[in-house]
């Protein structure tokens, strides 16, 4: 049997918590053996064999990895990935990889120049209602595309102290959700001709976006993205429209929450969601739920550490990473400007 490779986690604040190390701990093929915590030792709480570094350096110079994996502030993700990578380390960092497309593109050239894995985390690539749009586009249900809708809402209506919240690089819920949505329309619909934004921060009190309403044009396609802290009304997370019908979907992949309530990926109906919550096609004279394909992160890690074993080709690769902070460049330009921004 192969042995698992083992694996540093850098950070390890609440995504780390709640979904990094759950993910890299029921993955077969990764062994969680090294944390680094600057102030505290929670992972040692929860995963007893880890030993815990005070810092990234501390880890390369003692600790046996095979994997880094960087759930720092934004802020911070070009200078360890770097690092970690002049190490000789595999790397993967959280969304969307770096501040700027120039710093993803520094990495993406050190990465080659190593010959080592270097990855963004997108695991909403395997959100189960993503999945399912995949699915519907590609056996041709709803026609040629011409409206498709993502939204990702949540209600906090007041600040916290999280870093994504202040104005420090790579904050906002441009950078954070933005991120997720744009990385899924260009799997989808691939680059745009232009882009259209409007980024806000709404709450008081709040100094990083906390809003954004994106528009991606295709030659016949009209994309639209946009998130918002203070929507408690439901919408449609996803609506897609075409010329031979539309489809809607309501409420997030149940993955999140599941998460939350410390249940373990990969255990009995994980992903499954409740035919309740099913999404429906509407068809001239019919509509019908459409059952959601079964969600899994797992995937990710999966795909990864094969990736580096050399069974499987990568499926997050960095030259898409790269794509998305060009719309997100894109988009803050034009927020600033008042105007479409050609790519």
């Amino acid at each position: 049997m192969t042995q698992p490779l083992k694996t540093g986690l850098v950070g390890f604040g609440r995504v780390a918590q709640t979904m990094h190390a759950p993910l890299i701990h029921q993955e077969p093929l990764l062994d969680l053996t090294a944390v680094v915590e600057r102030h505290h030792q929670k992972s040692k709480e929860k995963y007893p064999a880890v030993t815990v570094y005070r810092s990234l350096e501390a880890l390369l110079a003692e600790a046996d990895v095979d994997l880094i994996v960087i759930c720092t502030p934004n802020e911070y993700h070009f200078s360890q990935a770097k690092m970690a990578l002049e190490a000789g380390k595999h790397v993967v960092v959280d969304k969307p990889i770096t501040v700027s497309s120039s710093e993803a593109e520094a990495l993406l050239s050190l990465a080659k120049s190593k010959g080592k894995l270097l990855s963004a985390f997108q695991n909403r690539r395997w959100d189960g209602d993503f999945q399912t749009i995949t699915k519907l586009l590609h056996e041709g249900t709803l026609g040629r595309i011409v409206h498709f809708e993502s939204h990702f809402d949540r209600f906090r209506p007041e600040p916290t102290e999280n870093w994504r919240e202040q104005q420090v690089p790579g904050s906002g819920i441009l950078y954070d959700l933005g991120a997720h949505l744009i990385d899924q329309a260009l799997l989808l619909f691939g680059k745009p001709e232009w882009v259209y934004a409007e980024i806000l921060t709404q709450r008081s009190g709040v100094e990083a976006d906390d809003f954004f309403d994106l528009t991606l044009m295709y030659p016949t396609t009209k994309v639209r993205l946009s998130a918002s802290i203070l929507m408690n009304a439901p919408l449609p997370k996803f609506l897609v429209l075409g010329d031979k019908g539309s489809y809607s979907k309501y409420g997030l992949d149940v993955q999140e929450a599941a998460f939350k309530a410390g249940i373990l990926p990969g255990s009995d109906h994980w992903g499954e969601e409740d035919p309740s919550s099913y999404g429906k096609v509407y068809l001239e004279g019919t509509s019908y739920p459409y059952p959601t394909v079964k969600g899994n992160y797992l995937a990710y890690y999966e795909n990864i550490a094969e990736t580096i074993l050399g069974k499987a080709t990568l499926k997050v690769k960095p030259e898409e990473a790269i794509e998305v902070l060009k719309v997100i460049e894109a988009a803050q330009k034009s927020h600033a400007e008042g105007k479409r921004v050609y790519l």
